[in-house]
């Protein structure tokens, strides 16, 4: 499904929101084409489904707002001399080996959407963001926010919002549309380790990682091991995002705070990863993805609903091995959701 696709961002508004009260004008120019996006949904035309296997087209945008813009390399050919051109192509074939390799699954709606991406979008844009049918990277402006084409974790989350556009389509508000930007931080982070080779106690499970420009008071956007830590900086606050239910934010803004209450699902992921140890894609993962994609869970999913969702994805494949479905269940509880 493509229709009312939400146009679903890296950056929250609230970040954005905050630097243009300061005056910052690459954020204020951000928030004005965010706005834009929203009202027109860039009347993004239906996504390309080619043959199976992966398939690659990325675009210069020129640093103007219409959309792709101009071919620049194509599925096969060689590098060329724009880095942030060879760093999403690169971050789309990284996304592709996590879902093919790991999960069987034929790119993003599973039936061999050819990946396109659009660099240079704008000047100084603050932003990336997936609009129904491609990916589109900001430059950034250099003094808050670097090339977003640079953290291959931005690329894996913003697709996989394309994959739960084609799969469970969670709504974009409340606690659907927090586990929605939950879902995209997961896989996204799932990206980074699989590309990395990295296990679960080595991960940094940073979301955004290497992002924030120099003098910045932060590491990245979001952490999934330490919510509300990744960042406190005069200019940009302090992380809101909760661990754990008693600290949920009950806000109209964000979508209902689609952004920051994605912690806690964030958490409980983090924590089952890490006691169930190993390849974090392995097991936890594999659990994550048959929740998503099996068909039984609402676009109105809560964290209960879908919490339940990930206990019985885990009874389902691993049936012999009922401590799995335990530990998800625990996980769960350590951030305040029960399963039921």
């Amino acid at each position: 499904m493509t229709a009312g696709v939400p146009r679903c961002a890296i950056v929250p508004p609230y970040v954005l929101d905050r630097l243009a009260e300061a005056g910052h004008q690459p954020a204020v120019h951000s928030l004005a084409l965010d706005a834009a996006h929203r009202a027109a949904r860039l009347a993004a035309p239906p996504p390309t489904t080619g043959a199976p296997g992966l398939s690659r087209l990325v675009y210069d945008a020129g640093h103007g707002q219409r959309l792709p813009g101009r071919t620049v390399r194509t599925e096969g050919h060689a590098p060329v001399a724009d880095a942030s051109v060879n760093h999403a192509y690169d971050g789309l074939g990284a996304t592709f080996a996590l879902y093919s390799d790991v999960f069987g699954r034929d790119s993003i709606d599973g039936r061999g959407l050819r990946m396109d991406a659009s660099v240079h979008y704008g000047r100084n844009y603050d932003n990336a963001f997936w609009n129904g049918s491609q990916m589109v990277f900001g430059d950034g402006d250099g003094q808050v926010f670097g090339d977003f084409t640079a953290c291959i974790d931005v690329i894996g989350h913003e697709l996989t919002h394309g994959v739960t556009q084609f799969t469970a389509g969670l709504d974009y508000q409340d606690q659907p549309g927090a586990l929605n930007e939950s879902v995209s931080d997961v896989f996204g982070s799932l990206v980074k380790q699989y590309a990395l080779h990295q296990d679960a106690a080595s991960a940094d499970w940073l979301i955004g990682a290497g992002l924030l420009a120099p003098g910045i008071q932060g590491v990245a956007l979001r952490s999934m091991k330490a919510p509300g830590t990744a960042y406190d900086d005069p200019r940009l606050g302090k992380d809101p995002q909760p661990a754990h239910m008693r600290d949920y934010v009950d806000t109209t803004d964000d979508n209902g705070g689609v952004h920051i209450n994605s912690g806690i699902p964030n958490h409980a992921f983090y924590l089952l990863a890490t006691a169930l140890g190993g390849s974090s894609w392995e097991q936890a993962g594999r659990i994550w993805y048959d929740a998503l994609t099996g068909g039984g869970l609402p676009a109105t999913a809560d964290f209960t609903a879908f919490a339940r969702a990930t206990v019985a994805a885990a009874k389902a494949r691993y049936p012999d091995r009922p401590p799995i479905a335990d530990t998800v269940t625990a996980s769960w509880a350590q951030v305040g959701v029960s399963p039921g």
